[in-house]
């Protein structure tokens, strides 16, 4: 029998880290979190209390209202997408907090679904430009776990003056329908919930879904009763135009007709109770999840906010496994890389991390190599081991603290773009989920081989302390005015006035970058999916990795016993 050979790893905090660095280093990471924080409240207001009020005088709850009732009590919603637009201003000195859409994982019946709901506090639930976006990965994240998905439409169409922005191109509003289509295609439940306006796009939304539900005051239209009038003089009211009277009773287009928003969230908790249950429980066995020996809270005095000061990758790995037990794998080859197995509430997953500080140098015995770069040994490790979890259907989570490739002479003799676009290659068509988090550098090529957004990770999550960019501001400058400076990267202008433009034009750069380095840049631009507290992180890969043993049967999940990944450890590390 080929066991699975989990280690104790990890030290105590007070070992690794004095005191005072302890708490100079939480100090830092606290301010950072408390603007997130803050953030996020803010995002969750809405536009405010007394578009709040308005809702309620309505006799309706607020999407998040909706949501806190829809899932199971006494557990907690994962939300991705809430900064989409943060920051933004719109034409009328307007917002759009998380793009006026929430989008979520929720549990409920003990199932994870998809939650996708119109904030009706804002702008009654508009579709402002990147909202279509934001729902078709939320669409996608559910398709590729094949979850539930479930629609709290209260939404009255595009947001016009910028209709420009959200209507066309390749992944305008309409694609949502299409994402529908492939949910549906691809044998994924939806079931929609119709609680108010649904005009023109909010209209199509619902009706590809496998059960529809209308409440009294819900209508959905083609084209509301204001357009109508203007069209064709008629004056008529949207829901005598399209509310449950005519969908339920007479078009077909819905099924259940409903009296409130409460009564609807129950027909669809019962609609979910009826779907198979979690197989999550079934490759646990007999293992309940277990806390890791060092909490998750420590990593808040583990990591440097500095992104130049190094920490020991593996005592991250003991505070995110359970019991801090770990299996690496090819422990000999590509020192920089860490790759191997552990147990996310009581469920196997795979992880790769960039070690940091320096490592050895196989090339040159005796000699040390910084980390956080990818060697060619390092890359095919992470390669083969990225393969083996998809042959074995392990899902795998990539901790990406990284400055990119090796770089010069000896790198292009050792081949690194071929390594590099084998390991591309491995990432573009893996089935088996993947998980992205970028703990503190995301830079160049080295962001893409990690399975960084653009390779779709199902989910990529930010911290506080990401740093997602092409490279550091100061080396982008260097890059940027290079023409301008000698081999020693001084400016080589005699000109009193014309160097002071060329280190302005440096200095501005520099700014820029570092500026556009901010996680809430990328979240704003769905350039990531989320960013969570340090101390959170554990739990949010603990629910991802549940997700991905809700389903069974459409993937490929062999047991322990005949994972390729004991041939990886033969081959490698076996006696010769």
């Amino acid at each position: 029998m080929a066991f699975v050979p989990l280690v104790p790893i990890g030290d105590p905090l007070t070992v690794l880290v004095d005191a005072r660095t302890v708490a100079d280093q939480r100090a830092a990471l606290a301010t950072l979190e408390d603007r997130l924080r803050a953030r996020r409240t803010e995002v969750e207001g809405g536009w405010g209390p007394s578009y709040v009020e308005r809702v309620h005088k309505k006799g309706k709850l607020t999407a998040r209202e909706r949501l806190a009732r829809l899932q199971d009590p006494g557990t907690r919603t994962f939300e991705v997408g809430t900064f989409v637009n943060y920051g933004e201003v719109f034409p009328g000195d307007q917002r759009s907090p998380a793009a006026g859409v929430v989008t979520a994982f929720a549990r409920v019946e003990g199932r994870w679904v998809m939650v996708i709901a119109n904030d009706n506090t804002v702008a009654s639930g508009a579709w402002w430009p990147r909202t279509p976006e934001k729902i078709q990965r939320a669409q996608m994240m559910a398709m590729r776990l094949r979850i539930p998905t479930i629609y709290l439409v209260d939404c009255s169409g595009l947001f016009l003056p910028e209709q420009s922005k959200s209507f066309p191109g390749a992944r305008g509003a309409g694609h949502i329908f299409k994402m529908n289509s492939l949910l549906s295609a691809n044998g994924v439940p939806q079931i929609a919930g119709v609680f108010g306006d649904c005009i023109a796009g909010g209209g199509y939304m619902p009706i590809i879904s496998d059960r529809v539900y209308m409440t009294e005051q819900a209508y959905m239209v083609i084209a509301g009763a204001a357009l109508i009038k203007g069209a064709k003089s008629q004056k008529i009211t949207s829901l005598v135009i399209g509310g449950p009277e005519v969908h339920v009773h007479q078009s077909g287009c819905a099924d259940v007709r409903v009296p409130d928003d409460a009564t609807l969230l129950a027909c669809i908790r019962r609609d979910v109770a009826r779907l198979p249950s979690s197989g999550a429980d079934f490759y646990r066995g007999d293992l309940a999840g277990l806390d890791p020996r060092f909490p998750a809270t420590e990593l808040a005095g583990l990591l440097p906010t500095d992104h130049r000061e190094a920490y020991d990758a593996n005592q991250v790995l003991a505070r995110l496994v359970d019991q801090s037990l770990f299996w690496e794998v090819m422990p000999e080859v590509g020192e920089e890389m860490i790759c191997g197995v552990g147990r996310v509430g009581g469920l196997y997953a795979g992880f790769v991390i960039n070690r940091q500080g320096l490592v050895g140098d196989p090339e040159h015995p005796g000699r040390q190599r910084p980390a956080g770069i990818l060697y060619r040994g390092g890359i095919a490790k992470i390669s083969a081991f990225s393969r083996a979890c998809n042959d074995d259907g392990i899902p795998l989570i990539w901790l990406q603290d990284i400055s990119g490739f090796d770089i010069g002479v000896e790198a292009e003799a050792h081949g690194l773009l071929a390594y590099g676009s084998s390991l591309i290659y491995t990432n573009s068509t893996n089935t088996t989920p993947m998980f992205t988090v970028l703990l503190r550098k995301a830079s160049g090529a080295g962001y893409y081989a990690m399975s960084g957004l653009p390779y779709d990770p199902i989910v990529q999550l930010s911290t506080t302390l990401s740093r997602l960019s092409v490279m550091e501001g100061r080396t982008l400058a260097i890059a940027a005015f290079n023409t301008k400076l000698d081999d020693d990267f001084q400016i080589t202008a005699s000109d009193p006035a014309e160097r002071a433009k060329i280190e302005a034009g440096m200095r501005e750069t520099e700014a820029r970058i570092e500026g556009d380095m901010d996680p809430f840049v990328a979240a704003k631009q769905l350039d990531t999916d989320e960013i969570v507290e340090l101390g959170e992180l554990r739990s949010y890969l603990g629910a991802l990795v549940e997700m991905a043993y809700q389903n069974t049967g459409y993937r490929r999940v062999k047991n322990p016993r005949i994972w390729s990944m004991h041939d990886l450890r033969e081959l490698v590390g076996g006696r010769r």
